[in-house]
């Protein structure tokens, strides 16, 4: 499907929002072409792609109002659900790209398992890979039919990128989040470092009280970015950083009630792909495609192992080494 603007009343309106500088050209040519592959994805599903139009005015009319008035994030996000139902939004504009015939939720037992310790006041915090800039919303999909309340309630720890571009954020609006300024961007730029560790000490100290809250179930990802295409055209789950898995088992330990670290894997990236470089900039090409989502939830890990004499070093990168094969194995039974 290729349409232009006097064909096709979305790229008409779009066009007159970027005459009236309402939202840049190039801002604009991103939402161009990821409209254009949504509709070419539902079409070639056979789905009546005219029902979508709506959801991506309004869309375009949230990412412009982003764009004359930046929402301020606070270092925890709680969802907006009214005047406006964010939650819902974010889940009725991906929905379409789910084919639920094809998907699969791994686990059970263990999702069970996780919602009678939150129901009885203990947290839960997954340590997961991350596919795409849509995760949250797939999750929410994939557990809305046996277990709704915890793809809703589910705490993101989310980088900064998902809530500084205007693309991202009429979708990041609708999650829980804890908004942290990751590994890989906190030197750039270099002016701005120190405050963001200092927003970074914050974030993490709002974390600590809601663990010793508790009932809290929080999702992290320990590699600090998505997973990416080898030169092999194979999806490479990122390593996982030791001293991140090291920082939130310590909160963990010093909260006022349990906490157990379960391993997710998800398997989404075909539906909407990262760049296939890592990019600084704000403004990534969006291209979408639709198919089955994967999840799948393991055990409980055994944050202890491995046990024995060894230094802290060694210790902290054995363990994530473990808890990322736990992941990965996981990430191979999806794509059985």
């Amino acid at each position: 499907m290729e349409k232009n603007s006097t064909s096709d009343p979305f790229l008409s309106l779009l066009q007159e929002r970027i005459l009236q500088k309402k939202i840049p050209p190039h801002s604009g040519g991103v939402l161009k072409h990821f409209y254009l592959s949504y509709m070419r994805a539902l079409q070639a599903a056979g789905m009546p792609a005219e029902n979508y139009l709506p959801l991506f005015v309004t869309y375009l009319n949230e990412a412009c109002h982003q764009i004359a008035h930046p929402y301020l994030f606070s270092p925890y996000h709680i969802h907006i659900r009214a005047p406006f139902d964010y939650h819902a939004f974010g889940l009725d504009f991906v929905r379409p790209l789910v084919d639920k015939t094809t998907s699969s939720l791994v686990g059970m037992p263990h999702i069970d398992e996780i919602y009678s310790l939150i129901k009885k006041g203990d947290n839960v915090i997954f340590l997961a890979n991350h596919q795409t800039e849509a995760d949250p919303q797939f999750i929410a999909l994939l557990l809305e039919d046996a277990y709704p309340e915890l793809g809703s309630e589910m705490i993101f720890v989310a980088g900064e990128r998902v809530i500084t571009d205007p693309l991202a954020v009429p979708l990041s609006l609708g999650c829980n989040l804890l908004c942290i300024f990751s590994k890989r961007y906190i030197d750039y730029p270099p002016e701005e470092k120190a405050r963001k560790q200092l927003h970074n000490k914050k974030t993490m100290k709002l974390m600590s009280e809601l663990l010793s809250e508790g009932g809290k179930i929080i999702y992290v990802a320990p590699s600090g970015g998505r997973d990416r295409m080898n030169t092999s055209g194979i999806v490479e789950i990122a390593p996982f950083d030791p001293q991140s898995i090291e920082m939130f088992y310590l909160m963990a330990q010093k909260a006022k009630r349990p906490t157990h670290f379960y391993p997710m894997a998800l398997n989404t990236y075909t539906l909407l792909p990262p760049p296939e470089t890592i990019q600084r900039e704000l403004g990534e090409m969006r291209l979408v495609s639709r198919g089955g989502a994967h999840l799948a939830i393991g055990a409980e890990i055994d944050m202890e192992h491995p046990r024995g004499d060894l230094d802290k070093h060694t210790l902290r990168k054995a363990r994530a080494e473990y808890i990322w094969k736990l992941v990965y194995e996981d990430y191979l039974k999806l794509q059985e």
